[in-house]
This record gives structure tokens, sequence and C-alpha cells, in this order.
């Protein structure tokens, strides 16, 4: 499955560290090439002996050491890799990757590198909390830096329990595999996402809204870009940083948010629709700010515009993927709004549970596609959903270009 692949893997000082044995051993038996490379403090954990026996390729320890060819070494494996995964990931190396610090061989490469790099996080759940730690992931994670999601459960350190454990050998081989054989398979297509919130407003200081972070759509747009495909984003006001490479059209309301998705839809393949568009907006905006007279006030709204309905209308040939955020009966909301609006395929969630809602670095989806084909997919991280989203898109689009 993965013969021609070449995989680097950095392995960290953590007790997780015997783990990556079988990971290493799961790459050969697919027929990946593997190339370890080992931090000072990993050798306290695994003799390298171990991985050089499983990889058959000698181990990289140390950046002073006799070279074992004349190439400059991490420039070589950087270039040489079609992925490079960290596992297990301390919060050390993570956080000097973060503040662009290269001063071992593993760092070195990572920062050469021009390749996917999976982070693997394994430490104590206390560490795995900490706001510094998240900070650092974050930071990379706007880079384009990829991150598995540790698993929970027992601690090296006796009678504790959390979240910070090395996920599973076949769960890490198995994302790597993903990312592997996934790689550019919407090269040429041209996909406009949606994201974020709109912003009715009142009066010049106050608006409606809605608790819409963008993370979602700016993480489906991040990892089609990876894929290869050219990426518009429409983005309502977010905090957020656009992924390198997309078009960025920034909007504050809805309706010039369906202005400019209907003066641009015509020129793309995907129409993806991830904002959350408010549904109304007041009838007369205030031109000053509105003082307090009383113990209630009135606002009048009216309806905005069904930016996604209108997509459907005339979306010709070009496949229309929507989402549909419920607190109740999810499925029959889902599907009713699929038929309605004549999309291709809907992700549904719900928003009301936990890993589920706006602003989460999760999500739990269920797939529903026009031909009734339902898929739930677990909690996952929002870049999982993502890239999940997308194999049944292509799949989709791929489809309907052969009809």
């Amino acid at each position: 499955m993965l013969k021609g692949k070449t995989v680097v893997v950095g392995v960290c000082g953590g007790i997780a560290a015997y783990k990556v044995v079988e990971v290493i051993s799961r790459l050969r038996k697919l027929g990946a090439e593997v190339h370890v490379i080992m931090t000072k403090s990993a050798e306290s954990f695994v003799a390298p002996l171990t991985f050089q026996s499983l990889s058959n390729n000698y181990v990289v320890r140390d950046m002073f050491s006799e070279p074992k060819s004349w190439e400059v070494e991490h420039i070589s494996l950087a270039r040489r890799a079609d992925l490079i995964v960290i596992a297990p990931a301390t919060a050390n190396v993570i956080g000097k990757v973060s503040g662009g610090i290269a001063d071992d061989m593993l760092t070195t490469t990572i920062m050469a590198a021009q390749v996917p790099v999976l982070f693997v996080p394994a430490m104590n759940q206390a560490m795995y909390a900490n706001p510094i730690l998240k900070s650092n992931i974050s930071k990379l994670a706007a880079l384009g830096y990829m991150f598995m999601e540790p698993g929970t459960g027992s601690m090296a350190a006796e009678g504790e329990h959390g979240k910070g454990r090395l996920p599973e050998p076949r769960h890490i081989v198995e994302r790597l595999v993903d990312i592997l054989l996934r790689d550019r398979d919407m090269k040429d297509i041209k996909v406009l996402i949606t994201a974020g919130p709109t912003r009715e407003a009142i009066d010049p200081v106050r608006y409606i809204s809605n608790h819409s972070s963008g993370k979602m759509g700016y993480s489906l747009a991040e990892a089609a870009l990876k894929r290869g495909a050219e990426v518009t984003l429409v983005s309502g006001p977010v905090s957020i940083p656009c992924p390198g490479g997309a078009e960025l059209i920034s909007v504050v309301s809805a309706q010039q948010m369906h202005s400019e998705v209907m003066k641009a839809y015509a020129r793309f393949d995907m129409l993806i629709m991830v904002a959350a568009v408010a549904d109304y907006r007041c009838a007369e905006i205030s031109p000053d700010k509105i003082k307090k007279n009383g113990d209630d006030m009135t606002v009048r709204l009216v309806k905005n515009p069904d930016i996604a309905r209108e997509l459907g209308e005339v979306k010709g040939e070009r496949l229309l993927v929507g989402f549909s955020a419920e607190t109740e009966n999810l499925l029959s909301n889902a599907k009713a709004k699929l038929e309605a609006k004549n999309m291709d395929m809907i992700a549904a969630n719900d928003v009301s549970a936990e890993g589920a809602g706006f602003d989460s670095d999760t999500n739990i989806v269920k797939l529903v596609k026009r031909d009734g084909c339902l898929i739930e997919l677990p909690k996952m991280s929002k870049r999982d959903v993502s890239h999940k989203i997308l194999d049944e898109a292509v799949m989709l689009f791929k489809k309907e270009i052969k009809e």
C-alpha cells in the first residue's frame, strides 16, 4: 500500500516511545521506507538499535556525529520524506518548533521540511492541559502542521487518569496512510467555502450575531489546500488566520456574503456552505447609538437571503455541500434542508452535544447524501472531520464527472 513512500519518524523522550516500535513495524509491513530520528532523551527509553533493526536504516541521533553519507543530513531527510511524524511529541519539542528553535537533528529536519508534518502528542494530562502548550499547538496548527488528539486513560504516574496518552499504533498508522494516499486528489478542483458568523447591525455599536468561530470552515479550507485545491474563503468576522494559499474575501453581514458568493460561484467546481449566516437582519439600522429609554426595546427583523437555497437553484453541475447546525431532530431537519436547497450532501451536527458545539476544536458529524446514504462520524478533530467530508465530496464530484 505504501510502496514508494518515505516516512521520517521523529521519536522524542517520553514513556510512550516504546509504542512507536509497533508504528514502525506496521509501516514497514505496508511497504514504506522508514527513517528514524531520535532525540537524546528518547534514547533513555528505547535503544536506537531497536529502531534500526525494524526500519532497516541507521538511526539518526546526533547532528555532529560522523555522517553516513556526503549529504547534509537534515536537508536530505527533509527532501526525501513524503511525510514526517513526531511520536511521542513532547511539550518540549512542540515548544521548540513553535518558537522557531532548531537545535538538534529532529527540530532542524522539521524546520527544513516542505512536506506534511504530523505531531502525535503524549504527556501527563496536566502538561497537555497547560495553556502554554495549547497556545503552541494552536500556533503550529494555524501554520499548517497537523496534530492527532491524544487518548484518554491511565497515565504512567500511578493512580492518575486523563487525556494525554499516545493513540494506539494502529490508529497512528491509519492516520499516516490516510494522509499519504489522499495526497493532491483535489488538484485542479476549485472550491468556494463560506465560514464564520455574520453580523447584522442594530446601530453603530450593537449587532445581532451567533457563536460561530469559523474553525470548521477554515479547517475545511486548509484541508482542501493540502489536497491541491484552489480555495476561496468567503468569511464573516473571525479571530483566526486565513490558511496560507487561500483567497480570502472578508464580509460582515449576510447581504454582503450573499453578494460575494453569487458574484463568484460560477467559476467554482465545489460550493461548501459552512458559514452560520443570520436568518434575519434589522429592518432599520439606527445611524446613531440607541440610548436606553424605558424597560424594553423593540427591533423589527426581516428575512435575509438564503444563500444555499439560491445556489441550489443555479448550481448546475457544481457540487453543493451544506451544514446543518441543530439542537433537536438532527437528521430530519438536515434531510429537509438537503432536499429543499437541492444540495448533494449535508453535514449535520448537534451543537448542543459536548465536543460538537461552536468554537470547539472537535466535532461530531453525520453526513447525509442525496441518495439517502448516511455516514456517522465519531467525535474527532475538526481537521479530521474536514478530510472525511472532502473524501466524500471528492467521490461525489468524480462520480458526477464520469456520468
